[in-house]
């Protein structure tokens, strides 16, 4: 898990979001809304939800192009709800929290490491990141 993810609040731009990702050379970001768990937003969904149907990046705010209520899990739940939760919604990334707030975010790629070590892509997600 990412323990502190980046946040984005759902009011800001998404070229605002964009380079947040940039910055923290990530590619998902937990929106908040008054600081309440209000969504996600992905490198693709700026990509595919505002570029390519032409909005302004600095016009167009998060909460418009993001996944709004997703699926989140409490932070001592275990290792199988997580698996069990991602499967069932179909999820890549999934917030984890603590009394409601966002704690942290688990990615399908935490799963390879941590259950099948042998995967490529366990092996590409432990790898330091290309810069």
């Amino acid at each position: 898990m990412t323990v502190a993810p980046t946040t984005v609040e759902a009011g800001a731009s998404t070229r605002d979001a964009a380079h947040a990702m940039r910055d923290d050379d990530v590619g998902a970001l937990i929106v908040l809304e008054g600081g309440d768990l209000y969504g996600i937003v992905t490198d693709r969904d700026i990509v595919v939800r505002a570029v390519a149907e032409g909005l302004d990046p600095a016009a167009t705010v998060v909460r418009e192009v993001c996944s709004k209520n997703p699926t989140a899990i409490e932070s001592d739940a275990s290792i199988d709800d997580a698996v069990s939760l991602m499967r069932e919604h179909a999820l890549r990334r999934l917030p984890v929290t603590e009394g409601g707030q966002p704690v942290g975010i688990l990615a399908l790629g935490d799963l390879a490491v941590e259950r099948d070590t042998d995967s490529a892509l366990a092996n590409i997600s432990a790898s330091d990141p290309n810069r």
